[in-house]
């Protein structure tokens, strides 16, 4: 690598690193957005350390990766939601979940604006991180080589979300 790309590798990584995160499908003209029907929810990490099991966790404020084919929920084939396992906002449905493969639980579309995506570096390769829109807990990354109609393939972390089967209440989303 010459030493031109690599400060052009390491000027975007500063400004991904600097950039706002943003809802996935947010527009970025300035337009006037409507509001999310939830609030934003600002918990201190030490909170989120009390409520959570250690590894539970670490992947979603720490940004830690779970073992592939370590989580249930790849295999899960019920029919349901799976819902932010920090705050309970509803992330996907069944529907949209597929076996990718590659040992975690992908789907090819998020519920609309439950998401917020940021652009991380991967040994200086760019990637999009995902997180849920509501508490910023780490859900994992969204790649293009998804199963038609997105194309995408939205991998999480089994230990990010939980399942609730069709016909069980949804929690309340956790305050």
């Amino acid at each position: 690598m010459t030493r031109r790309a690599l400060f052009k590798a390491l000027g975007l990584a500063l400004a991904a690193w600097f950039s706002p995160t943003r809802a996935q499908g947010e527009e970025t003209d300035g337009a006037a957005k409507p509001a999310p029907e939830f609030e934003r929810l600002e918990k201190p990490l030490s909170e989120w350390h009390e409520i959570l099991e250690p590894r539970r966790y670490a992947v979603l404020f720490k940004e830690d990766t779970e073992p592939p084919f370590s989580s249930p929920l790849d295999k899960e084939k019920g029919v349901g939601t799976f819902i932010c396992a920090a705050c309970f906002l509803p992330l996907f449905e069944s529907k949209t979940k597929y076996d990718s493969g590659t040992g975690w639980p992908s789907f090819w579309v998020p519920i609309e604006g439950r998401v917020a995506t940021k652009t991380d570096y991967w040994l200086l390769f760019p990637r999009t991180e995902y997180h849920c829109a509501r508490c910023g807990g780490h859900q994992g990354h969204l790649f293009s080589d998804g199963p038609p109609p997105t194309g995408k393939r939205w991998c999480n972390n089994g230990l990010a979300l939980e399942f609730v089967p069709a016909g069980k209440a949804l929690p309340e989303l956790r305050p």
